[in-house]
């Protein structure tokens, strides 16, 4: 008779989907075993791989579970089905080609108990191959319907301190569970690119907010199998950016801020001009329009649940087109705690 006690529910699911992943899964599946925060799941959702990426796996975290499917489903829908047969209150993102710190759920879960207010956490990315380099510091989103990864590229010693940003990068990032499937998780429309944008913008139309936690720190290799410049990458970003802008903006916001959009939608297809790139910047925008009814749907549901006023949202927003340009960090100091 075994009389050990039940194993305790998880605080934290953390999801990682895997597709053809090679040795990067290896090591991010190895930093989760290593976590301080001893009390979570990992779930990988394998897309189907063709390579032998899951027999790599030497170091593996006590909690794993594995869920192959029959096809590629996408970032995006696989992300779901992780978040939705997890059991943890918070649900933790991971790429796979991502390596997280020791203490990285321990910090975000830290972060929470410091700001309960903000639960969306964005983590302190480091290039994977050069670690002088940022990866990333929270997810922004210009007005004028664009988003980037603050600071990508940046030096390291570039990186702020603990604030609020507009949205995690779902390379590395922490949601309530229920939350993010109450708001529908990931767009599954998307397949990949610009979903965790999208659901950033989302929640804080719900009235949710983001904190950029320093002390979670990962090291990210960043479209290591689809390649950052590939057509596919180019294709589904550029599309998917157009579905978030008109899905989410509210409408007035829309009307000011549409013809500087425009303008950058002419800046950016001559850009792929000179950087081989234009087809899949066209076919991108052509793929973009001829899907947004659906979204303009989706717009509606979205202003009937609607909870943040115009003016929060515009102070969450950048205004300034050259920290766009420029890939600026944008993280601003917290607001001040009302005494109790």
């Amino acid at each position: 008779m075994n009389d050990a006690p039940p194993e305790p529910a998880p605080d934290i699911t953390v999801v990682v989907v895997n597709y053809n992943s090679g040795d990067y899964l290896k090591g991010c599946i190895a930093s989760l075993a290593r976590q301080t925060h001893r009390n979570f799941e990992t779930i990988i959702i394998d897309n189907n791989s063709s390579d032998d990426s899951l027999d790599r796996l030497t170091e593996k975290p006590a909690r794993l579970t594995i869920l192959s499917q029959d096809d590629n489903l996408g970032f995006a829908r696989a992300n779901n089905i992780g978040a939705a047969v997890g059991k943890g209150a918070w649900l933790a993102l991971l790429n796979p080609d991502a390596e997280a710190d020791p203490d990285w759920l321990e910090a975000m879960m830290r972060a929470i108990a410091e700001r309960p207010d903000h639960r969306m956490v964005a983590c302190l990315q480091f290039n994977l191959h050069d670690l002088s380099k940022l990866d990333g510091a929270g997810d922004n989103y210009l007005a004028y319907g664009y988003a980037w990864r603050g600071g990508f590229g940046h030096p390291a010693s570039s990186a702020p301190p603990a604030g609020e940003c507009f949205g995690p990068c779902g390379a590395a990032a922490l949601y309530p569970r229920a939350l993010f499937l109450e708001a529908g998780g990931f767009d599954e429309r998307y397949f990949c690119y610009h979903e965790d944008v999208d659901i950033a913008f989302r929640l804080r139309l719900f009235g949710e907010k983001c904190q950029f936690a320093p002390a979670a720190r990962i090291r990210h290799a960043g479209s290591a199998v689809t390649g950052r410049t590939s057509r596919f990458s180019v294709f589904h970003g550029v599309r998917n950016g157009v579905w978030t802008y008109f899905k989410n903006m509210p409408g007035g916001w829309l009307i000011v801020t549409l013809p500087i959009w425009f303008v950058g939608t002419i800046l950016l297809l001559i850009r792929g001009l000179f950087r081989g790139a234009f087809l899949a910047t066209w076919d991108g925008f052509i793929a973009a329009f001829r899907g947004l009814g659906p979204m303009l749907q989706t717009r509606r549901d979205l202003r009937v649940r609607r909870q943040a006023s115009p003016a929060s949202l515009a102070r969450a927003l950048t205004w300034n087109p050259f920290a766009y340009l420029g890939r600026q960090i944008d993280v601003r100091a917290f607001p001040p705690k009302h005494p109790k």
